[in-house]
């Protein structure tokens, strides 16, 4: 999930866009977060027909599952047809293996023989319901713009999911224009998927490696049309976000980020021997810091904001009479990342362990911060909300090598419920990972994750991600 979201990935503040099993796509959008920026400031990664693509040529994997509820068990397979070196068609199957046994399960035929088993089956694959189709193709308009367009058809019961994606690639900038109609969008508190009659976005994100840079972020999204849900798999409320409903917005955030490395190893490596990551093959102690400010100007009825028990967070303003609002607020994060191994040994040759506390308003955090102080100074009890208001949101990620370039891995976030003190500890949407790291590449893995909130399952390809 969240292309796995791995805890160091870039800062958890910006709504990233979310791997999911739901389409042929394999993509979602968050849903944005007020008043933090879109995903698309992340820049461009690989497309799903790529990631397929090159399983199939090169991983001997003639067919790629996955699995998502309520739909079951589905089979993927990509075909490719490149008419030029910038020119490339993608066409997509997918097939629902779950959905075909219980079909035949439940038939009351009683085939005799293997040619009436032939023609039972051969009936059986002619539901409509058992497949859906995407054609997607990729133009590179020079070496630094990309064009994407692509549709995903579905049974009688879906509508066609389109989408438009272009990418230009500024010196220390990314441009991104996305359209898509409907626009798929999961709101991580319910975990409920939302489909948005049209989206569209316009983002520019600088872009930095520096270990002590400051960023920013300007975006652009407008939706239109009612949203409706596309899966409610935990029927937590079917209340439609704000951010959502139909209207323009526009984004803005800037951040200091400084990294500081506490200890690195000086032990020699293995000689003539590849790590099976180049990014993992460095045992080290560091811890980074985030701090920035972001604001949103919405109009129209998105400007709408849900009211929730301590207020709204930040600085809010609404006009009386227009449908427009503007809110901002601050934030931070502080990170931590321990590594052992150089991962090139055949066993258990690397352990990392990642660790992210994030204050997502600032405004919110002082508040409460400065309201839990005057109650110790006037040695009063400080109340379970204001201790409550002040904890971080807390994200933790292991990783551990089993054997060769496979290796397990474990993400959470974890909430603290003073409210619950029984078992105040709460993992939040855990996803447990599978990795085979490609050696011959330097720093790239197969994915293959289990999601049990979601009850999701995906195999995926990644490129220089840690």
């Amino acid at each position: 999930m969240k292309k796995l979201r791995w805890v160091m990935d870039g800062g958890g503040f910006w709504d990233l866009d979310i791997s999911t099993s739901q389409t042929i796509d394999g993509l979602a959008r968050a849903v944005p977060g007020d008043p933090l920026p879109l995903g698309l400031s992340r820049g461009i990664r690989l497309s799903r027909p790529r990631q397929l693509e090159f399983m199939h040529r090169f991983m001997n994997a003639p067919l790629i599952p996955s699995y998502s509820k309520p739909h079951g068990l589905s089979l993927h397979r990509l075909i490719s047809l490149p008419f030029s070196d910038d020119w490339v068609l993608f066409l997509l199957g997918q097939f629902n293996l779950q959905r075909f046994v219980s079909s035949v399960k439940s038939s009351e035929e009683k085939p005799k023989g293997v040619s009436s088993w032939l023609k039972t089956f051969g009936r059986h694959l002619q539901q409509k319901s058992l497949y859906a189709l995407g054609f997607s193709s990729e133009f590179q308009l020079g070496e630094n713009d990309m064009l994407f367009f692509g549709l995903d058809a579905y049974d009688d019961n879906e509508k066609p999911r389109g989408k438009f994606v272009f990418h230009h690639k500024f010196p220390e900038h990314d441009l991104t224009v996305e359209a898509v109609s409907p626009g798929l969008f999961v709101d991580n508190n319910t975990g409920n998927y939302w489909d948005v009659p049209f989206s569209t976005a316009v983002d520019l994100a600088s872009v930095t490696t520096s270990d002590s840079s400051i960023a920013y972020h300007l975006s652009a999204h407008y939706t239109s049309g009612s949203p409706k849900q596309f899966q409610n798999i935990h029927n937590h409320n079917d209340r439609v976000p704000p951010s959502l409903l139909p209207g323009l917005a526009f984004k803005s955030a800037v951040s200091y980020r400084k990294k500081v490395g506490i200890w690195r190893s000086e032990a020699p490596k293995l000689k003539l021997v590849q790590p099976y990551d180049v990014f993992l093959s460095n045992p080290h102690v560091s811890a980074s810091g985030i701090i920035g400010a972001a604001s949103t100007a919405a109009f129209g009825d998105n400007s709408a904001r849900a009211q929730i028990e301590d207020g709204s967070p930040g600085y809010f303003l609404q006009v009386s009479g227009v449908k427009s609002s503007f809110l901002a607020d601050m934030f931070a994060s502080v990170s931590f990342t321990a590594q052992h191994g150089n991962f090139q040994k055949p066993f258990l040759d690397l352990t990392r362990f990642q660790a992210r506390l994030d204050f997502p308003s600032g405004f919110k955090f002082l508040s409460a911060a400065t309201g839990l102080t005057q109650d110790l100074l006037n040695s009063q009890k400080p109340s379970l909300e204001a201790v409550q208001a002040i904890l971080p949101n807390a994200t933790l990620s292991l990783q551990q090598q089993i054997v060769g370039p496979v290796s397990f891995r474990v993400d959470s976030g974890i909430k603290v419920d003073l409210k619950n003190p029984d078992w105040p500890i709460h993992a939040l949407e855990p996803v447990f990972a599978l990795e085979y790291a490609l050696q011959v590449l330097g720093s790239a893995k197969a994915v293959a994750w289990y999601c049990p909130k979601r009850q999701e399952f995906m195999a995926e390809l990644r490129f220089l991600e840690t």
